[in-house]
């Protein structure tokens, strides 16, 4: 389906300035990064100081966050009165990160914790009373949950039964009925600097709070910027808004994971290809590193990517990064199989609004990804279901436009559960009700969305020919910009008409596809990539003059730097 090319707009409806001379001045950019900025809602110098360089004395005090300051002491307390401390995780790279960044800052102090890593087969997303009881069993009176809990109920009830005190920090959108935990610690239970914390995130802010509450009472003060690689890697796995508080901890994390000081680090960059002290963008590490950490969950056991991320010497975690490099190439094989096959159940459905396609056999582990890469095929919103004991489990994602949380709650007769948000979600249905739910879920997007498919947006930020695109003084202050992600998108250009001088397709499967392209108004030519795109750029088009929707930055293979052009869509000119 071809993509609507729309010019980016202020959200707000602001209109520009007539001109950026002034902005750009008082900050010591172009006026063209001025105006890029300016769409992205930054007007003042110090907004776009703070957006350009993002330094960590930009991070919000701990009062400002909900039960930081209560929660830390808690802890505190408990610590210093001997009590035994567990901390419940989750088995995905946000929770495995925010686990591995509790430990350090704990044994920093000496102190030495239990932890649990729930199976996802096995256990299920969350924590589980049975779980508990195993925790007390074993002496545990001060629980601390990480990137989960908020939702907890009955586990977090049982769990104070047992005499526990509770410090809950999630990131998850918080229930009507609230867990009787000792203390919630989550953004999204009152105002506060950043409410799209990742769960490493909310965890990294309780964790600096107990380091100084520590540091007080005489232990050596530890520098949590050691830990700022943890936070880099499990707020880029979460995809959450690269805004505010998250740019300026993934901005100063993804330095502290170029110096790939801890062990773990340095391993996982090398079998993901990358030299150890290499500088790697959000990208990189989101399609790169974040999935073997992922991988580890979704195939094993999320216990080796925590034993990775917690190695003290390199012998030991070269031995986790490759176990965890064969566990993503594991993940890799079953994606392709189930997506294959799931794409043959969405080519006998394209006429419908929505899909909702299921597997007996299907892994459970990455569902999830599939339906992605299905509404990235077919831009409709999208359930992916698979056998889970004597119930269908399914991971869900939308489009712009539909509410997928808002949809499964108008289905929530035809549910055993639901939950998530806008753009993501998870379901439980009976087998025996698989078809009612369709109907009606079905039913609920075309009155949502309307009878016509939706088309795709490619939101573009400006105009650029081929001679501003290969100067390397604009590619180098488009690196400001960075890291880019959800909330703050890589600028896309258009392009004027250029001439397709060559096609070839590249990459093990030839996939992938590779134009050199002539912008005849300026005589430059430059090479373009598009990425698992091959069968969009036809053949014969040999000749012919397109134009590109495109974001250009510059590559430094083998130390020779070049201009690199990241197709992102394309038309006839």
């Amino acid at each position: 389906m071809s993509k609507n090319w729309i010019f980016r707009t202020r959200r707000d409806g602001a209109n520009p300035p007539a001109s950026f001379d002034m902005l750009a001045g008082r900050c010591g950019i172009s006026p063209r990064l001025a105006r890029l900025l300016w769409l992205r809602g930054l007007e003042t110098s110090n907004q776009l100081a703070e957006y350009l360089s993002p330094g960590l004395r930009h991070l919000a005090r701990p009062s400002l966050w909900p039960g930081m300051e209560e929660g830390a002491e808690v802890l505190a307390r408990g610590l210093r009165a001997g009590r035994k401390l567990a901390i419940w995780g989750d088995y995905d790279a946000d929770g495995v990160t925010s686990t591995a960044l509790a430990l350090q800052v704990l044994r920093h102090h000496g102190y030495d914790a239990l932890w649990h890593l729930p199976d996802r087969r096995e256990e299920g997303y969350g924590m589980n009373v049975k779980g508990v009881e195993l925790l007390a069993e074993a002496g545990v009176s001060l629980l601390l949950t990480v990137d989960c809990g908020i939702s907890d109920v009955s586990a977090i009830a049982r769990a104070r039964e047992l005499g526990m005190d509770v410090v809950v920090t999630d990131h998850h959108l918080p229930p009507e009925a609230l867990p009787p935990a000792t203390v919630l610690c989550n953004p999204k239970l009152a105002d506060c600097p950043c409410a799209s914390l990742a769960g490493v995130g909310v965890t990294f802010f309780l964790m600096a709070e107990l380091n100084a509450k520590l540091a007080e009472a005489g232990s050596p003060r530890m520098d949590m910027r050691r830990t700022l690689d943890l936070v880099a890697l499990g707020t880029l796995a979460d995809l959450v808004d690269l805004e505010g508080q998250n740019r300026i901890l993934v901005k100063n994390g993804l330095l502290v994971l170029a110096e790939a000081k801890r062990p773990g680090i340095s391993e996982l960059k090398v079998v993901s290809g990358f030299a150890p002290l290499a500088a790697l963008g959000a990208g990189q590490v989101i399609f790169s590193l974040a999935p073997r950490i992922n991988a580890a969950g979704r195939v094993a056991s999320a216990k080796t990517a925590l034993e990775l991320l917690c190695a003290e010497d390199c012998d030991t975690a070269a031995d986790l990064a490759r176990r965890l490099d064969g566990y993503n190439a594991q993940r890799r094989q079953e994606e392709e199989r189930i997506t294959g096959e799931a794409m043959v159940q969405a080519e006998a459905a394209l006429h419908d609004p929505a899909l909702v396609i299921a597997g007996r056999d299907w892994n459970q582990g990455v569902i999830g990804i599939v339906a992605s890469r299905l509404v990235e095929k077919y831009h409709k919103p999208t359930l992916v279901l698979c056998s889970d004991g004597d119930t269908l489990k399914g991971s869900g994602r939308s489009i712009s436009g539909f509410d997928l949380h808002g949809g499964l709650a108008r289905c929530a007769g035809e549910l055993v559960a639901y939950g998530g948000h806008r753009m993501a979600a998870g379901v439980r249905v009976l087998p025996e009700r698989l078809e009612a739910f369709r109907a009606r879920f079905l039913a609920v997007v075309q009155e949502e969305l309307g009878p016509e498919p939706v088309p795709a947006v490619q939101m573009i930020d400006d105009e650029l020919s081929f001679r501003e695109a290969a100067d390397f003084v604009f590619l180098k202050e488009l690196e400001l910009m960075q890291p880019f992600g959800v909330g703050n998108p890589e600028p896309v250009f258009q392009s004027p008409p250029l001439l397709v001088k060559r096609r070839r397709l590249f990459g093990q499967q030839k996939n992938h596809v590779l134009l050199e392209l002539t912008d005849e108004s300026c005589g430059i030519t430059l090479q373009a990539k598009a990425w698992r795109q091959a069968e969009a750029f036809p053949a014969d088009m040999e000749g012919r003059r397109i134009m590109l929707a495109y974001s250009p930055a510059i590559d430094m293979y083998n130390g020779a730097a070049s201009v690199d052009v990241r197709i992102r869509d394309w038309k006839m000119a």
